[in-house]
């Protein structure tokens, strides 16, 4: 059985690992000698899973469980981590490395007790869910498993709440570009930072769509451009994206964002347009199986933690599946923080009940 000093010391050693989207080979490292130490068969694919499969993986009817590897943070040096008043702290520890952690004492305790599913299992320790990272972890399990996927379940946030709505998004990055020149000599020449401007003005005047119950929003989330005080500027660029739970208003949204950037161009500004990322919405799903799959795990949820769950809506590994119309959820196994911040931090407390939560939901799907 595992302990708590076996789990905050592992979550501790995870912590302090860097894990970029895109570079997780420390992690990945980390977690397959650990997994190897403690006589775990798991092996890593080409987009930098950790895949740990128990029982006949080969047909249909499998269950998929998740955990992400990668943090929202760039940073390349040790991640730092404290305790203090109760509060674990560490950038990125409840998103989404206690869950790694977790998951990983789950899969030592099956293969402790020679727990066999009945139909297949993976245990999915994924790459690439933040960000630019474009969730390339789980869409290549479920290519690499196609046909063969009956459910996923990942880990990812708090355990009062299960995602069962999942939030599309696109993401672009605009790129105009003018003649410039020096800021007194060639003053009246176009300014790619000016006509850039513009175009986030009318982005924010949008009114978003709504159907029925869903949430549409849209960001700018980043901006740069120019050469210095004295130049007119010759090239700037934004990084914007719009999401929504409902793929009817994603597609609203892509017309407006289209829209506007044509009206620019006609007027003669220069502007290139680079999609650097999709997340889509859900379509085909069967609701029943769905409502299904959350009461069960939300009902795991509140007989261990004693707090009640509510469904909510939210951007995810389970975007991927639920886009192919499978079942699909993300559950919790901690309470904290301040997530994508550096000042994120979990309840200590929390964790060896998110542990449970997680044990509990695995095991409780071995008989399907």
């Amino acid at each position: 059985m595992t302990n708590e000093n076996e789990l905050f010391s592992l979550l501790r050693a995870l912590c302090e690992i860097p894990a970029p989207s895109g570079e997780e080979d420390l992690r990945v490292r980390f977690c397959l000698d650990w997994l190897s130490d403690n006589g775990i068969d798991a092996y890593s694919d080409c987009a930098k899973n950790v895949i740990i499969p128990f029982g006949d993986t080969e047909r249909e009817g499998i269950t998929v469980f998740l955990a992400h590897t990668d943090t929202v943070f760039p940073d390349k040096a040790p991640l730092p981590y404290k305790e203090e008043d109760g509060k674990l702290f560490c950038p990125g520890i409840g998103d989404n490395t206690v869950h790694v952690a977790q998951l990983m004492l789950c899969a030592r305790q099956m293969k402790r007790e020679s727990i066999l599913p009945r139909h297949g299992m993976l245990l999915v320790l994924n790459s690439c869910e933040e960000g630019l990272g474009n969730l390339r972890g789980i869409k290549q399990i479920m290519n690499d498993f196609s046909g063969r996927v009956a459910r996923v379940i990942s880990f990812d946030g708090q355990f009062n709440s299960i995602v069962t709505r999942v939030v599309g998004s696109e993401r672009y990055r605009v790129t105009v570009r003018t003649e410039g020149g020096h800021s007194f000599n060639a003053f009246g020449n176009s300014n790619a930072i000016e006509k850039l401007a513009k175009i986030v003005c009318e982005l924010y005047d949008i009114e978003v769509p709504h159907i029925g119950d869903s949430k549409t929003t849209y960001n700018v989330g980043m901006i740069s451009g120019g050469t210095s005080v004295n130049t007119i500027a010759q090239s700037a660029e934004m990084l914007y994206e719009y999401r929504s739970d409902d793929v009817e208003c994603i597609e609203k949204m892509r017309n407006m964002f289209f829209d506007i950037i044509q009206k620019h161009r006609n007027s003669g500004v220069d502007i290139s347009v680079e999609t650097i990322g999709i997340r889509p919405c859900e379509e085909g799903v069967d609701k029943a199986e769905l409502s299904a799959l959350a009461e069960r795990v939300a009902k795991i949820c509140e007989e261990v933690s004693g707090i009640p769950c509510v469904c909510t809506s939210g951007s995810t590994d389970s975007n991927i599946p639920m886009s192919m119309g499978i079942p699909s959820i993300t559950a919790g196994g901690y309470l904290g923080g301040g997530a994508h911040t550096r000042e994120e931090w979990a309840k200590r407390s929390s964790v060896p009940v998110g542990f449970e939560i997680v044990r509990k939901t695995v095991y409780d799907f071995t008989e399907d």
